[in-house]
């Protein structure tokens, strides 16, 4: 079966509503492989990776760049996503091998491994300073946390639906997805009324997508009854900038001491990029010259 990434953006109900929807199967499994994630990892990373591409479309500049990290006090300790504007979206989780018993419900208990704490969303938008918001999170879910979070930090009314299933034999993401609907300053009580009716009954988005339903269905189901106009269409990559020259800056910065005792080892090291693991290699005479340039 082949599977593509991609959000679509959306305006309803006479632009009273707008709303994001995506499927993001290809970037959770890539991210859980890459990784080497447990079941409950690749869930809480594959929804904020969905949740963080779909805020950074909504960025206007080019250059910016938006970061979600919840850091909490349960097994997974912190889940980190950045996206750009464009599509791209990359992310890591502190602890990826967590196993936990599934929650009252039989689902991974993505809340109970992430725990209480801070949600944190920091937009750099290319200016001296960036835009930091953080709230306490509401639940760990990932989708609860940012409806909260749009809420309350940025005064926005928001529902935000998030989903990633993983097959127990095979440990891979099957399908992963969701959305974002958000209700404008000048809604009316009856369209909110009918949004919220819907929402209520809406079942989850993983039995959609699993279904073989597409974004597009998604929003037609969140948004039944309301006239539907589909503004914009985005592919979604799992996208890494590193290189060897970034991770040698990274090196730098442990000081010249640590790299001595690298180069003391007498052996080559080996450093992995903490977004995508890909490795990179230094040898000793590279450690030495890396050591003239640290601080």
């Amino acid at each position: 079966m082949e599977y593509r990434d991609y959000m679509v953006r959306a305006t309803a109900g006479n632009a009273q509503i707008r709303a994001f929807a995506a499927t993001t199967r290809d970037l959770a499994e890539y991210g859980r492989k890459a990784h080497e994630l447990s079941p409950i990892a690749a869930a809480a990373l594959g929804r904020l990776m969905t949740g963080t591409v779909m805020m950074g479309t909504m960025m206007d500049s080019e250059d910016a760049l938006i970061t979600v990290r919840m850091d909490g006090d349960g097994p997974l300790k912190s889940v980190l996503a950045t996206a750009d504007n464009k599509g791209n979206v990359k992310g890591y989780v502190a602890n990826p091998l967590v196993v936990m018993e599934p929650n009252s419900s039989g689902h991974l208990n993505v809340g109970g491994g992430i725990g209480a704490g801070t949600l944190t969303v920091i937009r750099d938008m290319g200016l001296k300073e960036p835009y930091v918001g953080q709230i306490d999170l509401y639940s760990g879910e990932v989708a609860e946390d940012l409806t909260y979070y749009f809420t309350k930090s940025e005064q926005t009314p928001s529902s935000v639906g998030l989903g990633v299933l993983v097959e127990r034999e095979s440990l891979s993401v099957i399908a992963a997805g969701g959305f974002i609907v958000q209700l404008m300053p000048f809604a009316s009580e009856e369209t909110i009324n009918r949004l919220e009716d819907n929402l209520g009954k809406f079942s989850s988005v993983t039995d959609i997508l699993k279904a073989g339903k597409t974004p597009e269905d998604l929003l037609k189901i969140v948004l039944d009854g309301f006239d539907i106009e589909f503004t914009d269409k985005t592919d979604l990559n799992f996208y890494c900038n590193c290189d060897k020259d970034r991770v040698e800056r990274a090196l730098m910065l442990i000081g010249k001491n640590e790299i001595q005792e690298m180069i003391d080892d007498g052996k080559e090291v080996e450093l992995g990029c903490q977004f995508c693991g890909k490795k990179y290699k230094f040898t000793v005479d590279e450690l030495k010259e890396i050591k003239t340039k640290a601080r």
